[in-house]
């Protein structure tokens, strides 16, 4: 079995050269990665790094999805379980979890948030004719978080549209929202 973490220090390594052929204009590059047995992809154009995980601070009266935040270089970076976001149970920490770091735009800010995946698997390019738009129905999550439907080697990759997946507002508001609700529960 290869050792996690030179497989995730490879991971690193193509992300780097991935994402600067991106910004060389070839902006069909994703990470892909696992999520509940799903494989799943984001344009490499927010993530920012891959890390081990490990290191969470807990936050009392957070939905489930907020897993807490880590201390990323001296700032604190949220962290969110999609698997918990998408409506499923919170993942299991195993040898191969990690955070994938993506950097948001909001506001004209921008922030870092980290994402629980099971495994990260590999950049790819998928060309825009092996892309189709996201069901109508039938996925087993939220159709405005599928940006569309990745072909690879004869299987479908789900790309994420991360920007509403982590939508800063909406996290909030959830999060604002269970705090009301938790605050009213008779002890």
């Amino acid at each position: 079995m290869a050792n996690p973490l030179s497989t995730q220090h490879s991971s690193q390594q193509a992300l780097v050269a991935a994402q600067h052929l991106a910004a060389a204009g070839e902006a069909n590059q994703y990470l892909t990665f696992l999520l509940s047995g799903e494989m799943y992809a984001v344009g490499i154009l927010n993530v920012k790094e891959i890390i081990e995980y490990g290191n969470l601070t807990e936050i009392p009266m957070m939905p489930a999805f907020i897993r807490g935040v880590i201390n990323l270089r001296g700032a604190v970076v949220p962290v969110i379980d999609l698997a918990a976001r998408f409506g499923g149970r919170q993942t299991e920490a195993s040898r191969r979890t990690c955070i994938v770091i993506v950097e948001l735009s909001h506001d004209e800010e921008r922030h870092d948030i980290g994402v629980v995946v099971d495994a990260v698997s590999e950049v790819l390019e998928i060309p825009g004719s092996e892309i189709e738009p996201p069901p109508s129905f039938g996925a087993r999550i939220r159709a405005d978080f599928i940006a569309g439907m990745g072909k690879v080697a004869g299987k479908f990759v789900i790309i994420l549209d991360i920007q509403k997946v982590l939508s800063v507002d909406e996290i909030a508001a959830l999060a604002d929202t269970h705090e009301s609700l938790a605050g009213n529960e008779v002890p």
